[in-house]
């Protein structure tokens, strides 16, 4: 381990990743989306409904929901500190969200095999009712969100 490269645990490199990320993520703040929680493989987001956001019928562009679905699944693929990209997402609308709603988004990895994950996201709404399903595949590139902790080797 050179002079740089600091050990930590696996909990505490979740956290550190998600504060650089979210540190850098414009595009998320921008659309009021918080990170809730980040552990290992795990992200949990939020964002609420703003009338920004509503289309033609009065409920939430599916851009938006796919864009949180999209934030939670990025910030789950890079809680290892291994730099992740999606490779490839599909989502479900399972039912209209509406002005106000507070929607939150929980990513889950499902499989991690050499420099290709799968995850599944969950987005419901304050009463708990699933309202997208969202799966994304990612793909491990070169390189650390926070190089002076170096694990690129890992995974």
């Amino acid at each position: 381990m050179s002079e740089r490269e600091v050990k930590v645990s696996a909990q505490a490199l979740a956290e550190a990743c998600g504060d650089r990320l979210y540190s850098l993520d414009q595009a998320s703040r921008a659309m009021g989306i918080e990170l809730l929680g980040i552990e290992p493989g795990r992200a949990v987001m939020s964002m609420k409904v703003r009338d920004d956001m509503l289309n033609g019928h009065a409920s939430c562009h599916g851009g938006f929901l796919f864009a949180l679905a999209d934030s939670a699944f990025a910030f789950a693929c890079n809680s290892r500190n291994l730099n992740t990209l999606g490779l490839a997402c599909t989502i479900d609308y399972l039912r209209p969200t509406r002005l106000g709603e507070v929607l939150t988004a929980v990513a889950e990895e499902k499989n991690l095999a050499g420099r290709t994950g799968l995850y599944d996201v969950s987005v419901t709404n304050e009463t708990g009712e699933e309202v997208a399903l969202f799966r994304g595949k990612s793909y491990r590139v070169r390189g650390n969100l926070l190089p002076e902790l170096n694990t690129e080797h890992e995974a």
